[in-house]
């Protein structure tokens, strides 16, 4: 599907007074109550947010760095930003200081946004080496003793006094956003290394909005309870799909109340990363494994879903008494799950990282479709993804729009599109690295299924090749032992070595169930991690995804960590993505011990 209605996301900005007031543009929760914004609130709010920014001084081609977590200030922030001509360069809320100083030096921010009183005493920490940062606006209300310091809802306040003598001069600058200006700048999160900036233009996004949404199926009508970070370019693309299509966005409190927030929004549609859908999963099997008479029932309803999910995969008829069944299954056992999701949720976009398609299949089972796309912050998020009308689990679907695919002698995936990004923001020699006659390097290998449907099978750098020459795709193995509720994270090992072993960390929640469960001692979480029973199951779960792997691929030894990986410990990317390099050298001594060493 073509994009044929506007040029620029400002196009988008122009048009909000005149969407129907039937539905709400965004809405959040405030002490308890959750508060809709109509189209023309919202498009005033904006507007009188870029007028305070002409008055302070902000200029076409002004970087704004934005450090906050996913709230509607963050939507109005972007949108008044890129209203004006400046630049918005996100920054993840987790971001160490030593990052923070790097990307605003290099991106020589004069604005910074900042969440939370926390996050200004960050930046003072490392204030004197940041020359460019002229101004700093708080979400939260600050004592503006400092007169560098503002309080962003005292400067949407002001901007409303300010909006006439700035209407005309805002309004040029609207009508006057070409395609090939710049929107924002967006680091990588990166697994190792530097973040590199990603330069996206007005032609990336509407390239983006204007063909993955309708393609997958997004309208007006829709409602979607948005939850990722928008320094991540999945969540960001989400906001900017809801500015273009006009669907109402409901504000997560936090990825900690989702579940709760999900049966209160309803949402139609979801956007999610793959972490998301096997922590729901995990807990739906640890609940029912605890009740002897629930999990027969799940069983059998389970088993009855997963048939439907086969029919429905090959569009055939249900024979009736099937479809009676499933009615049966759904009232009683399988309904509940999808009212865990708000009972109206039509399809999930899952993007980010491999789904297992034992997960997108169980899920299907209790009618819920989660779609899985691909796609990276250099093509502006998805370049293929899954429809509810054109799928295959276990593929990140077909390429959507201008996109054309193709891969290289080693099989590694090659994207050409107007998605893909303008460069690596002053980085000429990264650029050259990724960008071959037009073609963009992904890094991921890849092959195409019989129904023109594509496959990641690895990541071209995370290829690990053992001592005798045979390589092995460490996300496959990973995602095959994270099929167990009690494994959280997993990291694979091997690279020149005989034989396969894995790091792997257990859920802290479903861990302490087990342990109740089982009526398990112990004198911390640290201890029952290493408890027999525990280890028992992790070697059975080992055990089961050896049966599926071929002789060099199997873990031959593992060590079970006695804790998660977490963002704030460095080990996983604000995206939830282990840091492979960063882990190896964490855990040398772990790893050597399972070679010996």
């Amino acid at each position: 599907m073509k994009n044929t209605t506007g040029t620029t996301l400002c196009e988008s900005i122009a048009k909000m007074p005149s969407r129907s007031p039937e539905h709400f543009a965004y809405s959040f929760k405030k002490k308890g109550v959750w508060k809709e914004v109509s189209w023309q609130e919202y498009h005033a709010q904006i507007q009188a947010l870029a007028a305070q920014f002409l008055e302070m001084g902000v200029n076409p081609g002004d970087k704004i760095a934005l450090m906050s977590n996913t709230r509607w200030e963050w939507s109005v922030t972007d949108l008044a930003a890129m209203s004006v001509h400046a630049v918005v360069v996100p920054i993840y809320q987790t971001v160490t200081p030593a990052d923070l100083e790097y990307i605003l030096n290099n991106c020589r921010s004069r604005f910074l946004v900042l969440e939370t009183r926390s996050m200004m005493k960050l930046f003072l920490s490392i204030r004197g080496a940041c020359p460019h940062v002229e101004k700093i606006i708080v979400l939260e209300d600050v004592r503006e003793e400092d007169p560098d310091f503002f309080s962003w809802h005292t400067l949407l306040k002001n901007g409303e006094a300010l909006k006439a003598k700035w209407t005309e001069r805002w309004q040029e600058l609207l009508k006057s956003t070409t395609p090939d200006q710049v929107a924002t700048v967006v680091y990588t999160s990166g697994t190792t290394g530097l973040p590199k900036g990603v330069v996206l233009s007005h032609t990336q996004i509407m390239s983006e909005v204007g063909e993955a949404f309708p393609y997958a199926g997004a309208h007006s009508n829709d409602i979607s309870l948005t939850f990722l970070p928008y320094a991540h370019v999945l969540g960001r693309i989400e906001h900017w799909g809801h500015t273009f299509i006009g669907y109402s966005m409901a504000f997560a409190e936090s990825i900690e109340r989702v579940r709760l927030n999900l049966t209160e929004v309803r949402p139609t549609i979801m956007v999610a990363v793959p972490r998301i859908f096997e922590k729901v999963y995990a807990a739906i099997l640890t609940q029912i494994e605890s009740n002897p008479l629930k999990r027969k029932m799940f069983q059998r309803a389970l088993k009855v879903g997963l048939e439907v999910s086969e029919y429905r995969i090959k569009r055939e008829p249900l024979p009736l008494a099937l479809n009676l069944k499933y009615m049966a299954a759904q009232k009683l056992v399988l309904g509940k799950i999808k009212d865990a999701f708000g009972g109206r949720l039509r399809f999930a976009i899952s993007g980010g990282a491999p789904l297992a398609r034992e997960i997108s299949q169980f899920f299907h089972a209790c009618d819920i479709m989660v779609l899985e796309g691909y796609g990276l912050t250099e093509t502006t998020a998805a370049v293929t993804v899954n429809t509810p009308y054109d799928y295959e689990f276990g593929t990140i679907g077909k390429p959507i729009g201008d996109v054309e695919i193709k891969f290289a002698e080693d099989g590694e995936l090659l994207i050409k599109s107007k998605k893909v990004m303008v460069e690596y923001f002053e980085d000429p020699e990264a650029t050259a690295k990724v960008m071959h006659d037009g073609w963009f390097a992904t890094g991921d290998i890849g092959e195409r299924t019989p129904a023109g449907f594509i496959r990641i099978t690895d990541r071209k750098k995370d290829l690990i090749k053992t001592g005798g020459g045979k390589y092995v795709a460490p996300q496959k193995l990973e995602g095959l032992l994270k099929l167990n509720p009690l494994v959280s994270q997993v990291l694979i090992h091997g690279d020149n070595k005989k034989y396969i072993v894995a790091l792997i960390t257990l859920d802290p929640v479903n861990l302490e169930k087990f342990a109740k469960e089982k009526g398990l001692s112990f004198s911390s979480k640290e201890d029952l991690t290493q408890n027999n029973a525990v280890l028992e199951v992790v070697r059975k779960s080992v055990a089961e995804a050896n049966s599926q792997l071929a002789s060099y691929e199997t873990i031959k030894r593992f060590a079970v960590l006695p804790e998660d990986f977490t963002v704030e410990a460095g080990e996983l990317t604000p995206s939830l993505k282990v840091k492979r390099k960063f882990v190896d050298q964490k855990f040398r001594n772990q790893i050597e011990k399972l070679y010996g060493a």
